[in-house]
């Protein structure tokens, strides 16, 4: 139990932190410091709402009792949050481009009031949604004794170390261009907000809520491709795969897991799970290139009036 404890605090823990990380650090390079403490603002409502959520879990809805509507509450924060990261990427990327010709001082101007409530409302639903799955994990590894996952060294112990990652990561990038530092965050969050968004689609095709245009002969929903010999998605894939084919996949389940939590990595997607992790990207890049495009136009524009 210690080490599932750990692994589900280190990854979602993680996930959090570099997130935040990436708000935090875009604030600190743009010169808008003062916009940090609306930041903490959404991780500090995020924490109560996870710890209230544990405690009701735990006291009031009696562990797997409450199991049944965990999904239907991932699929929300999922598409919320893909929603919420892409809006983030398209903000990031126009202050990119408005940076080539503007002091970057100046581009703190364009945090407004607004902007405010968006760090807040980025910041808290990154870290709820960690914090939801997290207790849903711990309940499901402890029979709804949330608790004891709590009090466990492998809880604190991920805890520690995400902590330690993230804190090395960020500061890597202090070195590396502000341009270049919004191009490689950029795609970070594309793979994150994509991940969430394919994770979405194949929990609502598991509910039935959606269906699927390719079906096997036996009327299940077919898959585009399997890796699981390569990399199971989940341990317990793992196991499922050596009691059928009497031998140990490439790369432990344990690694899968976590790129299926951190990146949306699936072992077997359905069409609509394939479709729609591509088509993310597809969309996502022409909407940053229309965006560059309209930006070009209105710059040209200004040159003009001032000439």
């Amino acid at each position: 139990m210690d080490l599932q404890a750990f692994l589900i605090t280190f990854r979602e823990a993680l996930e959090a932190i570099l997130i935040v990380g990436v708000i935090l650090t875009y604030l600190t390079r743009i010169d808008a410091i003062h916009w940090h403490k609306w930041v903490w603002v959404g991780v500090f409502f995020a924490i109560v709402v996870s710890y209230g959520l544990a405690l009701a879990f735990q006291v009031l809805l009696t562990g797997f009792a409450s199991m049944g509507s965990q999904n239907y509450l991932k699929i929300g924060i999922m598409l919320v949050s893909s929603g919420l990261l892409t809006h983030m990427i398209m903000f990031m990327g126009k202050q990119s481009s408005e940076m080539q010709g503007k002091v970057q001082s100046k581009v703190a101007h364009i945090l407004t009031i607004g902007g405010a409530i968006n760090m807040i409302v980025h910041s808290f639903l990154v870290v709820v949604r960690e914090g939801v799955e997290t207790v849903f994990f711990f309940a499901a590894i402890t029979g709804g004794d949330i608790q004891k996952a709590l009090e466990s060294w492998g809880a604190l112990f991920g805890l520690v170390l995400a902590a330690v990652v993230g804190l090395l990561f960020f500061k890597g990038t202090k070195k590396i261009r502000l341009s270049t530092f919004f191009r490689i965050t950029a795609v970070f969050l594309m793979m994150i907000s994509a991940g969430l968004f394919v994770q979405a689609i194949g929990i609502m095709q598991d509910l039935g809520i959606i269906g699927s245009l390719y079906r096997t002969a036996g009327h299940q929903i077919g898959e585009i491709y399997n890796i699981t010999a390569f990399m199971p998605e989940h341990p317990i894939d793992g196991v499922q795969y050596l009691r059928d084919y009497g031998k140990e996949p490439l790369i432990n389940g344990q690694v899968g897991i976590f790129f299926k939590a951190f990146l949306g990595y699936t072992q077997n997607p359905s069409l609509e799970e394939f479709v729609g992790y591509w088509g993310y990207y597809f969309l996502v890049f022409i909407l940053l290139a229309v965006q560059k495009k309209r930006q070009e136009q209105q710059q040209l524009q200004e040159d003009k009036v001032a000439a």
